[in-house]
């Protein structure tokens, strides 16, 4: 999802109140404003977890959260995703509400599609910067409050396409096999302080990247789709979960491609 709008009166909304609760966990969703980032947001809060997301505007999804009675443990921030002070600033008033973060969640993207050489530079560019850079500038700001506090969980919402090539997806499939490389390489590095990095690689599912899809194109996927159907927001984000609690103890550095057996 493309933010368009930089920390500003919206930031507010992470002003209400200063709430430090040692009980529950904090989660951070990038993108949690619609599809799979508010199945996810949903899903943390319905775990007792306090969480933060950040989005490009306030949807009704958003201004129902805010309105909530126990609100103080949900905040949100229109932040766009392509400025990087913007990004830290947005994690700093999370830590300082919170006073730690837990888990963060990768989830940002912008879906990209053309074929590589007819394709504009700006698009080339800003489709990295939404797909790949803003995770590395959230995973850099996010593990410095982890390792202060001793340890944490990353999960990138990577994608098929970084698995298996297609055609008139190459920028977006660049960036997300950035997101697997990334996830590999920050296993190593974190895992000594206790960090787990992941990556969820989903194939197709039910959300605004298949919107412009006909029922045509859709019933070929799952044609090809071994377990017969296109994926459910909630099937990505169960395997979120499994990856953010105790049960993945002892994982990190893999890729858990949730695509109904399409690249089996």
């Amino acid at each position: 999802m493309l933010m368009n709008q930089k920390v500003g009166a919206a930031s507010r909304d992470l002003d209400q109140g200063r709430v430090r609760d040692a009980t529950r966990n904090v989660a951070v969703v990038s993108g949690g404003s619609r599809g799979l980032g508010a199945e996810l947001v949903s899903g943390f809060l319905d775990r007792r977890y306090a969480v933060a997301t950040l989005s490009r505007t306030k949807t009704a999804f958003i201004e129902q959260l805010l309105r909530r009675p126990r609100a103080k443990n949900f905040c949100w921030s229109a932040v766009d995703a392509r400025d990087d002070e913007a990004l830290r600033r947005f994690v700093a008033e999370i830590v300082e509400r919170f006073g730690r973060i837990d888990v963060l969640v990768n989830n940002l993207g912008i879906a990209v599609e053309g074929v590589l050489p007819t394709m504009r530079a700006p698009d080339i560019v800003e489709a990295v910067q939404v797909n790949l850079t803003s995770a590395l500038v959230l995973s850099q700001a996010c593990s410095r409050a982890m390792l202060r506090q001793g340890g944490g969980c990353i999960v990138n919402i990577s994608s098929v396409n970084a698995v298996r090539g297609h055609a008139g997806v190459a920028v977006y499939s660049a960036a997300k096999a950035g997101l697997d490389g990334l996830t590999r390489s920050l296993a190593r590095e974190l895992g000594p302080r206790n960090i787990r990095v992941n990556s969820v690689a989903p194939g197709y599912f039910e959300s605004e990247m298949v919107k412009g899809m006909t029922d045509e194109q859709k019933q070929r996927i799952v044609r090809r789709t071994p377990l017969g159907r296109l994926a459910r927001a909630e099937d990505v984000a169960n395997a979120v979960y499994f990856l953010a609690s105790p049960q993945a103890s002892f994982i990190t550095g893999q890729v858990l491609i949730v695509d109904g057996g399409v690249t089996c």
